[in-house]
């Protein structure tokens, strides 16, 4: 069996001991500091631009609803039984099985690193006119050195930027209202090229539905489940809305979806490059740390070294992603959200919250449940009509419960005929 803690305390591959659970104040920032990032406020400025304030402030408050509720269901698994996500799935995927869970969420945190990599190396070379690909190698690498050094360092960078990040967004929007005529002004845009609800909500979902069913890999060192599920909550729901906003308003009145832009225009570019800077590290560390997790339950090599390489990889991939970050979306919209559905249908309807500890575990390799289960959900995000992430954990979680249950009823009555 594996060693329950790593060298540096993070338990890739264990158990959180209880000598390193955090209280509510250190959860907070470290959850803040995940949903307070810029691809949110890039992905608040399309909503701005297509629209209304009223249509953004309903497709902000029940995306961010709907997340928060998704978030929290797992944050209170991972509180009770101090697992990650990728050691969670080895309950319903089983050993082999959850190979396939982790992989995809922790390629995605390494696509969202790179994203964030470009994010911060665009504005910086607009306004210094260094060579884009140095500035991306430089910052994708800084970034990648202080993700090595886990928790801590997640703590203590989330400590300075989530109060800075949230300074400077107020700051923006202020200003925005206040050169433009105000909330009046605000209210009476209407957008050039109007987008509908559905895609608006499933916009804001899909924006961190891969950080949201990563939620166990930070959640798993709460001190309580109330810890857990009440700093989730509020990252969830006010944190990344505040996002969405302070991206939404500049986008509306300036007509420029990327938040770099706005700021620009707005003659805070130098402020907003150290502060944008800080806030995509944070995220960025946290994508890393998650995505090193993922890998080690697949390699089972240290969380360390796949840190290394994964920053790495998200640095040389950083434009391509970046220019490809609808697309990025539609993918976390449709492959994801089936994960953590299965997860909650195992821990609260299947095992009625009944985890034993790994060591006293016995896994099966593969359980064909939760890959039929996946593979449905997957489907439902890309044919069924509404909010694809949403139909994806729903129908997730219902084909999940049938099959357990068509399982269990057929193996029974097998067992029963051959005694």
């Amino acid at each position: 069996m594996e060693r329950e803690r790593t060298e540096d305390g993070d338990f890739a591959l264990g158990h959180v001991a209880d000598s390193h659970k955090k209280g509510f104040w250190p959860m907070l920032v470290v959850m803040m500091g995940f949903t307070f990032f810029s691809a949110s406020m890039w992905a608040g400025g399309k909503l701005g631009t297509g629209l209304t304030a009223g249509e953004f402030f309903l497709a902000v408050m029940t995306g961010n609803l709907l997340l928060g509720c998704y978030t929290a269901l797992l944050a209170a698994i991972a509180a009770r039984t101090g697992l990650s996500t990728h050691l969670l799935a080895r309950f319903s995927f089983g050993e082999k099985g959850s190979f396939l869970p982790s992989f995809l969420l922790a390629i995605t945190q390494v696509g969202w690193f790179g994203v964030g990599v470009a994010m911060f190396a665009l504005p910086v070379q607009k306004v210094t006119g260094w060579n884009l690909h140095l500035i991306i190698l430089v910052s994708g690498s800084i970034m990648t050195m202080t993700a090595w050094f886990g928790m801590r360092a997640l703590t203590l960078l989330s400590f300075i930027a989530v109060p800075a990040i949230g300074i400077l967004g107020f700051f923006s929007v202020g200003k925005a209202l206040n050169d433009f005529g105000g909330m009046d002004a605000w209210l009476g845009i209407l957008p050039a090229e109007p987008m509908g609800m559905f895609a608006a909500i499933g916009i804001c979902v899909a924006s961190f539905i891969s950080g949201g069913t990563l939620t166990p890999d930070f959640t798993r060192f709460s001190k309580s489940t109330k810890t857990a599920v009440s700093t989730t909550l509020i990252a969830f729901f006010l944190g990344n809305s505040l996002m969405f906003l302070f991206g939404a308003v500049g986008a509306a009145f300036y007509q420029q979806a990327d938040i770099s832009d706005v700021l620009m225009q707005q003659g805070m570019i130098v402020w907003a490059m150290i502060i944008l800077g800080l806030n995509i590290w944070t995220t960025n560390d946290n994508a890393l740390y998650a995505s090193g997790l993922g890998f080690s339950n697949i390699t089972r090599l240290p969380k360390k070294i796949l840190v290394l390489v994964n920053g790495i990889l998200g640095t040389l991939m950083a434009l391509y992603l970046y220019n490809n970050f609808v697309g990025w979306l539609a993918f976390l919209n449709t492959m994801l959200p089936a994960i953590g559905g299965v997860l909650i249908a195992d821990y609260y309807m299947v095992r009625k919250g009944r985890y034993t500890r790994l060591e006293e575990s016995h896994f099966d390799s593969v359980r064909p449940a939760a890959l039929v289960a996946w593979a449905a959900g997957v489907l439902a995000a890309r044919h069924l009509p509404g909010i694809a992430p949403l139909n994806s954990v729903l129908c997730a979680m219902a084909v999940y419960v049938a099959a357990e249950w068509v399982l269990a009823t057929f193996f029974s009555r097998t067992e029963t005929k051959i005694a």
